[in-house]
């Protein structure tokens, strides 16, 4: 998730652990710890761009990492705080849940985490969107509420035991919703006679209505939307895999592990003579039944003798676009193509 909802979150745990002996300080290490495993996104500073892929959402997002470094967090607060009435096991448990939920909440996202690290198991739901305002907004007023309140009064833990209850309970609404979502994609698929291997679908930017879904259909994949406001039948777009472009590179590491980290989901296109592998889990970049941009592309640059990976470049404009259409598509498809 975004970076103010880990804040929130682990604000939230901060004060259910320890806010009844430390009041706001509990908030406030508690959302440290809510950031501190999304700081692997330092790694694409000092590494390649595959290798800073591979390790976003990997060690730091694991139960390794919340169990061996909530004790040495928890000591260093405590040296900070001794004139506190918590001693250095509550400051270790509070860092551990604020460490611990965040990867949690990741799991229910596209990308996922890699909650079992060292083990290869990236789990992902994908029944919400990494910036949902639903989820936030709602715990985000809760937690001030608790905030404004003195450390002993009870109203301070009724309000964070709320915006707790009811984000978590936003996040099961959504895994309902993505099971309608998929008996939808299946019915439309049955009734149009299209046969395929398998489904992956999640929801669009910033909200839980409007779903999308990619279908392997064989040497191509389908990509279709359904809003919960739709009343026309749901129009799928083919894009070819394309994946014989590869050509040699195809047993080139950083390809393969492209491939790894994109799930088997993927084009290869050609513009202008540059490849690139396009990630199809995050979607296209814009509305457009002719638009053939991804949201996550990757230009493949040979040279020396080696093969140079580079994110392609996101314009502030498309996502303008995007969001535009996104609003408008979210209240059905009558009448559109």
């Amino acid at each position: 998730m975004d970076s103010l909802t880990q804040i929130v979150l682990g604000a939230a745990v901060g004060e259910a652990v320890l806010g009844k002996k430390v009041g706001n300080r509990a908030m406030l290490y508690g959302a440290i710890a809510g950031t501190i495993p999304d700081l692997d996104v330092l790694a694409r500073y000092f590494t390649d761009t595959v290798t800073a892929i591979e390790w976003h959402r990997g060690f730091s997002h694991s139960i390794v990492f919340s169990v061996l470094f909530a004790p040495i967090f928890g000591w260093v607060v405590w040296k900070l705080e001794r004139k506190r009435e918590a001693d250095w096991k509550d400051w270790s448990r509070l860092l551990f849940w604020g460490l611990f939920t965040h990867p949690i909440l990741d799991t229910f996202t596209t990308w996922g985490t890699q909650l079992f690290w060292p083990f290869d198991i990236r789990l992902a739901f994908q029944n919400i969107f990494v910036i949902d305002p639903l989820y936030t907004l709602p715990f985000l007023v809760f937690l001030i509420l608790a905030m404004r309140q003195k450390r002993t009064s009870p109203k301070r833990r009724k309000y964070n035991r709320l915006g707790l209850i009811v984000s978590s309970g936003y996040l099961l609404v959504t895994l309902i919703l993505k099971g309608f979502a998929h008996q939808r994609f299946t019915r439309a698929l049955e009734d149009q006679g299209i046969s395929y291997k398998e489904m992956d679908m999640r929801p669009t930017p910033f909200n839980s209505v409007l779903w999308t879904a990619n279908i392997d259909a064989g040497d191509a994949y389908l990509i279709g939307n359904y809003s919960f406001f739709d009343s026309g039948p749901i129009a799928f777009g083919a894009y070819p895999k394309n994946h014989q472009l590869l050509g040699a590179l195809a047993t080139q590491d950083k390809v393969g592990r492209l491939k790894h980290i994109a799930e088997g989901w993927y084009t290869i296109s050609k513009r202008e003579g540059t490849l690139f592998f396009n990630d199809l889990r995050f979607g296209l970049i814009s509305l457009d039944p002719k638009e053939t941009r991804f949201a996550f592309a990757y230009r493949l640059k040979e040279e020396n003798g080696g093969l140079r990976v580079e994110e392609a470049q996101r314009l502030d404009v498309d996502a303008k676009r995007l969001l535009s259409a996104l609003w408008l598509r979210i209240w059905g498809n009558a009448n559109k193509p």
